[in-house]
């Protein structure tokens, strides 16, 4: 089975149309659900998913009791997920759900040891001032991390379940996946992926404050990669 988790925090009326593409991307191709994950939400959010519920039984709905952010909605959708593979996207509509039978085509002809496929925006619809700052992190990061990873800020992914719940936890790990999966032994592939204009709503997100942020998690992360010791196990017979 595959576990598409959508992490949403007042996105009210992008819950229904998304709901709808990913039922149109996967139904009749791939046994499914549908793992929403609002991060105590202010508006109707909520409410739309538990009305939906009775029109997809491929979806499911959680709810943080406080807003944890991002990274943390993630990682309760990923640990409450049933499948082996999960796949997550945006709450804001910004990522194709198109995409993921894409992502699951590369991960069936990659090797073994690929354990995540990261979403590649070569066309983004974001702001200036959102690329330029995205421009701007990832030069930093690539330089800092040598994750050979274009753009880690897509929510476009696919990953094992497994190995995502073996990296380090911490808020807006999110942002550092390929490095953290690198840092655990396995490989990572980037996808180019559709990108599309925010339909209706705004961006939880502030630039600044982020870039703020960045700067003391990349710090943390290379400091990870620094200290990590990765040593391959047999079992005796």
């Amino acid at each position: 089975m595959l576990s598409v988790v959508v992490p949403v925090h007042n996105e009210q009326d992008n819950v229904a149309p998304l709901v709808g593409e990913i039922v149109a991307a996967l139904r009749g191709r791939v046994e499914f659900e549908i793992v929403y994950v609002d991060d105590h939400s202010k508006d109707d959010t909520l409410a739309r998913l538990q009305a939906l519920k009775a029109e997809v039984p491929e979806l499911r709905v959680l709810r943080h009791r406080a807003q944890g952010g991002q990274s943390t909605a993630i990682r309760n959708g990923v640990k409450a997920a049933r499948g082996t593979w999960v796949a997550t996207l945006d709450g804001d509509g910004q990522n194709d759900p198109a995409d993921i039978p894409k992502l699951l085509a590369e991960r069936d002809r990659a090797p073994k040891d690929v354990k995540l496929f990261a979403g590649w925006r070569v066309d983004r619809k974001d702001s200036g001032s959102k690329r330029w700052a995205s421009k701007w992190a990832n030069a930093i990061r690539a330089r800092l991390l040598r994750d050979a990873t274009p753009d880690t800020g897509c929510g476009t992914k696919l990953f094992e379940r497994e190995a995502f719940l073996d990296l380090p936890y911490f808020d807006h790990m999110h942002r550092y996946l390929p490095a953290l999966m690198q840092r655990a032994g396995w490989k990572t592939m980037s996808v180019p992926v559709n990108h599309r204009h925010r339909g209706t709503g705004v961006s939880n997100y502030n630039t600044l404050p982020r870039a703020r942020v960045g700067i003391a998690d990349l710090r943390g992360v290379a400091w990870l990669i620094r200290r990590s010791r990765v040593v391959a196990t047999e079992e005796l017979p």
